[in-house]
């Protein structure tokens, strides 16, 4: 049983961040056990923090999350090295609010040295995280500093607190941001179900569904009006019409744009792609 293009490797395990809180070895035995499962292709990598990395006893496809400043990806990466890690990703925050663009610079310098020391392969994807703002001159300055070293861009949709969900049109706007500038991008928290609705914490948070639609329409020249509004559309309906119009190809191919999200859940992800019709579990 195969699992469909537009959902192959879609959600990285983020099993210990919040709000799921996973022990680091039980999150590791989940992720190992679940490669016996049908839906094993559905999920990407391990993501985990640079601090936990060492913990990490078997050897699976990691995202490493630096939790420092730029300084810190040379020493992580090291660390990665010597303990034979499988590095699939680095992803990092900038930090710096009031130099968005030089710290993106710093972000570049610090991957170029470790790409000189043989601690980080030329493919192997970096992804950077911008402000969760509404993108003025600084933050598309960073973008463009991102873009122009050809690595990607990461946007934080969700989190504990209210402030941390993106309205639709920000989200919008991040896209249109990205796929200006060829670059890929993942998103990050808030993404655990299909469709746009209010969770139970009472946050109104995004579908990852409606994102990838968002993103196809939009590299298909859709204008922001239509791509907020398919970013907001809550009627699973309405969004299953859309994708079934664009069709299992033209979404797959969508993925090189929207590249993962992050969800401390697994099976919230997959139980929705289930109920919806787009994935055909084991009978």
């Amino acid at each position: 049983m195969s699992i469909p293009e537009p959902f192959r490797g879609l959600v990285d395990d983020a099993a210990i961040f919040p709000p799921g809180d996973a022990p680091l070895p039980d999150a590791v035995a989940a992720y190992t056990s679940r490669g016996d499962e049908w839906y094993v292709d559905l999920v990407g990598s391990f993501v985990v923090t640079d601090e936990k990395l060492p913990k990490v006893d078997q050897r699976i496809p990691v995202s490493i999350v630096i939790t420092g400043g730029a300084g810190a990806i040379g020493p992580a990466l090291h660390l990665a090295g010597r303990a034979d890690a499988d590095v699939a990703g680095v992803e990092i925050a900038l930090r710096d609010l009031d130099d968005l663009a030089g710290n993106a610079r710093r972000v570049v310098a610090a991957v170029d040295a470790a790409r000189a020391d043989r601690v980080l392969e030329e493919e192997t994807p970096v992804y950077v995280e911008l402000p969760q703002q509404e993108p003025g001159a600084s933050w598309l300055g960073a973008a463009d500093a991102v873009a122009e070293a050809e690595l990607r861009l990461k946007f934080r949709t969700g989190g504990l607190e209210s402030h941390l969900f993106p309205t639709a049109t920000i989200l919008a706007a991040w896209i249109d941001a990205a796929l200006d500038r060829e670059t890929p991008f993942k998103c990050t928290a808030g993404l655990h179900n299909a469709l746009r609705h209010t969770g139970a914490d009472g946050f109104e948070h995004q579908g990852f569904l409606n994102v990838l639609l968002a993103t196809r329409l939009a590299f298909d020249g859709a204008g922001p009006d239509e791509v907020v509004a398919i970013l907001d559309e809550r009627v699973a309906e309405v969004v299953l019409e859309r994708w079934r119009e664009q069709g299992d190809d033209a979404l797959g191919r969508a993925r090189r744009w929207f590249t993962s999200f992050g969800s401390c859940s697994v099976v919230e992800p997959l139980d929705d792609l289930v109920a919806l019709g787009l994935l055909e579990g084991p009978r």
